[in-house]
């Protein structure tokens, strides 16, 4: 947790990101200023893993938000939040350059068709992702994003059930990149391609972004919480004993674990790395078909998953670029008191949150976004 009281002149205060994930809810809340972005608040709590049903789920979130809204010292309630991964549809489309005047009613319509949602009522948006040849012919790829009605009906009122004021419901997938779109403004860091790699509790979200636009998405059922399975699979015993073995061992106490338990660990988490770099490999190859001659740079890793040890290797070997954990607070104007030494710089986790509190600078100062499904970068 870390909060600053301390205030400048000029300062806009954004909107609390909020993510709401399976294991944790982190939030953060960030200011512009005159000579760049700084940290008001920014706070961790976990939620227990154990599936106790949707509405005790829902009223231990409720009550952990508000306990972080109390503690933290954030500001306002306007928040902006992030879509559960269980809740968000992903698809891509192509549609000649002919079809382009129509492809709003095109693409809602197929998005409709594959996930049975209602066009005319439900959240389906879409970016463009590029133009790809097929064949003989240059085709627009889209890439859409759907949720049903009441899903997003849900959410709101969960977050007005914890007190705040919502001014958004943006994608994983595009807070992620926004949170990392702001470090990509050299020249030749726009020229290249950078995969981004969010690794949370039960899904894991991969985005490629160049030239400040996203160009490929994926989202996969396959998180952190793999690893702790595959552990208590392997030994014969509980996730939270296995959880508890995994956190020893990656806190530098493995040495009092004995040595064929520890072998046992390193060689089944190893595995399970090399089974989630696999398929981010399955990604990287798409699009370097897809679309010919993009130079892919380097891979980073955030989310909750990120400081499983053997992952940087392991993405390395398997995408052959260079692979770093996420730092989503790296280039922000740290806190100016005592909670300075707890700023949780290197804290990937936090890369989603960082990113919605970021979607509130695109709206004008006198304005906020709508809350609704956030499909754009924007």
């Amino acid at each position: 947790m870390l909060t600053s009281n301390w205030m400048r002149k000029n300062e806009r205060i954004l909107p609390i990101g909020l993510d709401i994930g399976h294991s944790a809810v982190k939030m953060v809340q960030l200011a512009l200023v005159d000579d760049g972005v700084r940290i008001l608040a920014a706070d961790r709590a976990p939620l227990s893993e154990e599936d106790t049903g949707d509405e005790v789920r829902r009223d231990v979130v409720v009550k952990t938000i508000r306990q972080m809204l109390t503690r933290s010292n954030f500001r306002g309630r306007n928040v902006i939040s992030v879509l559960p991964a269980n809740k968000l549809r992903i698809t891509s489309l192509r549609l000649a350059e002919a079809e382009m005047h129509q492809a709003e009613k095109m693409l809602r319509k197929e998005a409709a068709h594959r996930f049975g949602l209602n066009p005319r009522t439900d959240a389906i948006k879409h970016i463009l992702a590029g133009s790809v040849r097929q064949g003989d012919e240059l085709k627009n790829e889209y890439i859409l994003f759907a949720t049903d009605d009441e899903t997003i009906k849900d959410h709101i009122a969960l977050l007005e059930g914890a007190g705040l004021e919502p001014r958004g419901i943006d994608t994983g997938p595009c807070a992620l990149f926004r949170n990392f779109d702001r470090m990509m403004r050299r020249q030749e860091d726009r020229e290249r391609t950078i995969i981004f790699i969010d690794i949370g509790h039960r899904y894991t979200t991969v985005v490629f972004g160049r030239a400040g636009e996203i160009c490929f998405v994926k989202q996969m059922a396959f998180g952190a919480a793999r690893f702790t399975e595959d552990v208590a699979a392997k030994l014969g015993i509980g996730p939270s004993d296995a959880l508890a073995l995994r956190e020893k061992m990656q806190s530098g106490e493995g040495e009092s674990v004995d040595a064929t338990t520890r072998r046992v660990v390193v060689d089944t988490l190893h595995n399970t790395a090399e089974q989630l770099a696999a398929e981010i490999s399955l990604c990287l190859r798409y699009y370097t078909v897809t679309f010919r001659g993009k130079r892919v740079d380097r891979a980073v890793i955030a989310g909750g998953g990120a400081h499983e040890v053997t992952l940087p290797d392991v993405m390395k070997h398997h995408l052959a670029i260079e692979t770093e954990v996420a730092e989503p607070l790296r280039g922000f104007d740290p806190v100016r008191n005592e909670a300075n030494a707890e700023m949780p710089v290197l804290s990937a986790d936090y890369a989603l949150a960082v990113g919605l509190s970021l979607k509130g600078a695109t709206a004008p100062a006198d304005e906020q976004p709508e809350p609704v499904l956030e499909g754009a970068r924007s």
